[in-house]
């Protein structure tokens, strides 16, 4: 057992308790703590803004289930991530910021905050290093904390503490415990089994709580002729299933919200029904709904339910489809020719009609994203970002299963997208990452291309460029023809990207969009941007979302 400083101590423990990859902005009041992280081999990205490289960490974590970092400065480094952490607290994602602070007497310092008090605010759990004999403790304290209840963590290390010395040792860090939740009660196991057993036209929903449940949910849909489904958050988890719908919600196609709402029963395994995944409630009447889920204040949250459930969903989805098999319940249900022939109409939104309505300026986003589509191979990563153009690429492009996607809009902030598709590109090195972004996104965040420049990544960047922000113009136009506040002029995004080392192509027609393929078959060793000079109109998004703007 050796002596090291607090700083060495909490990146060693942090190192030795399994953490998979750092990222971060490193100033004075991180930097041993970063290094004594990279000591022990953790792999480390450095980006050039702390909101980009909490993106980063919160995308990889979320499509791996890896516990990451992210290493930032005290004060205005920990302010610069906060949305980026908000984001990640709101989905849950179990990821360490790690972060200096200011000592408590130090409060005429510039870099002071009360940064336990802002971070509360934010809905992440705020933890310290209180003294030196107890950083390891403080540390395995917060990792299991992000690991057992799915939070995000802000980490504080008052930089008094760090320099100070302390006693450690490998054998000193506890191994972090296998956490099995349980199932529920046999009662609500046979109530849940009862009701799926005389529904007519069962639908079977999974959210991010749901993913590692796949196969018990399918059991039970195989047994009542259920439609499996899932929320924007597990899009894809159901992708191999003759009787999934893509998705429930503002991406679903109509014809699929209309099998949606046309069910008897919806059981929600792990997905919150909230009012995106529920189109404001429309999905949920004259129903039977059900909802499942390991934490108590997540059931009936943001709906009425019939039968709240709290139990891990795939031991819950487990004990059920022993019940019904114990029965012997073998029903079509849902799962009929006609239904069939629907699920396959209305499947893909790539086949639904429209009419083109570019001109000889402006492509139509829908045929752009159809197109970029049908060239680029299904080993993706989707990561859409938030705007009128935000089901473009969040519903249209395809998926290949639940880790090649990923949503960053639990805030609802826009910009995020770009610096998680880095996050998510380095979680799946054997995909192409794909952010879809509007002009407004892009121009908040663009900094980060250098990140993946350096990184060598073979980033894919569809800008959705009608030079606005254009939410807002198609949501006030009808009531006011003042927006220049929300109207900009054109802006050679192609150029920006340039600028950082990225191939880049402005496209206003499907031809201008041929020079991708050349380098979707080359060695994809730099970025490739896409400055899409769409036309405006109002997605039909908008019109699920009038209500909060």
């Amino acid at each position: 057992m050796g002596h090291v400083t607090v700083a060495e101590a909490v990146g060693l423990t942090l190192a030795r308790l399994g953490v998979a990859r750092v990222f971060g902005v490193v100033g004075s009041g991180n930097f041993h703590m970063t290094n004594a992280l990279l000591s022990e081999g953790a792999p480390f990205v450095a980006a050039r803004h702390e909101m980009g490289a909490t993106c980063m960490a919160d995308a990889f974590t979320r499509t791996t289930g890896a516990v990451s970092v992210v290493s930032l400065h005290q004060g205005c480094g920990l302010t610069n991530a906060m949305t980026g952490i908000t984001e990640a607290a709101k989905a849950r994602t179990p990821i360490i910021v790690l972060t200096g602070d200011t000592p408590g007497f130090a409060k005429t310092s510039n870099f002071y905050i009360d940064q336990d008090d802002a971070v509360d605010a934010l809905g992440a759990t705020a933890m310290r290093i209180h003294r030196p004999e107890t950083t390891v403790a403080d540390v395995y304290r917060a990792y299991v904390h992000a690991v057992r209840d799915r939070r995000t963590v802000v980490l504080s290390v008052p930089i008094d503490l760090q320099t100070q010395t302390t006693k450690w040792d490998e054998d000193m860090v506890p191994s972090v415990p296998v956490i099995e939740v349980a199932g529920a009660g046999g009662q609500s196991i046979a109530a849940l089994a009862d009701v799926l057993a005389g529904s007519k036209r069962p639908v079977l929903v999974a959210g991010r709580g749901g993913w590692h449940a796949k196969q018990q949910i399918q059991r039970i849909a195989s047994s009542v002729g259920a439609l499996v489904t899932t929320s924007a958050a597990a899009r894809g988890l159901f992708h191999d299933d003759p009787w999934h719908i893509d998705v429930m919600g503002g991406f679903a196609t109509d014809g699929a919200a209309e099998l949606i709402a046309d069910a008897d029963v919806l059981v929600a395994f792990g997905a919150s029904l909230n009012r995106w995944t529920s189109r404001n409630g429309s999905l949920l009447k004259e129903k039977i709904v059900i909802q499942i889920d390991d934490t108590a204040e997540a059931l009936g949250s943001h709906t009425r339910i019939d039968l709240g459930i709290l139990g891990d969903t795939a031991a819950v989805a487990g004990a059920v489809a022993e019940v019904l098999s114990s029965r012997d319940v073998h029903r079509d249900g849902y799962r009929t020719d006609d239904v069939a022939s629907r699920l396959a109409d209305t499947l893909l939104w790539r086949e639904q009609p429209f009419d083109d309505l570019g001109d000889a300026e402006h492509i139509d986003p829908r045929t752009f994203t159809n197109v970029v589509d049908a060239m680029v191979p299904m080993e993706r990563v989707v990561i859409p970002d938030g705007g009128n153009f935000n089901g473009y690429p969040g519903a249209y492009l395809q998926v290949p299963d639940v880790h090649g996607y990923s949503v960053p809009l639990a805030f609802q902030s826009i910009g995020l997208a770009l610096a998680s598709a880095i996050g998510a590109g380095l979680a799946h090195p054997d995909r192409i990452p794909v952010a879809g972004i509007g002009d407004g996104g892009f121009m908040m965040s663009h900094v980060e291309l250098d990140t993946a420049v350096r990184l060598r990544m073979g980033l894919l960047v569809l800008v959705y460029n009608d030079n606005a922000y254009g939410a807002e113009v198609q949501h006030f136009k009808h009531v006011t023809d003042q927006l220049e506040i929300v109207s900009f002029p054109e802006t050679d995004i192609a150029a920006v990207a340039r600028g950082y080392g990225c191939e880049a192509i402005t496209v206003r027609s499907q031809a201008d969009i041929a020079p991708l393929q050349a380098w979707l078959d080359g060695p994809r060793e730099h970025p490739f941007v896409i400055d899409a000079k769409t036309v405006a109109f109002p997605s039909w998004l908008l019109g699920h979302s009038m209500d909060e703007n």
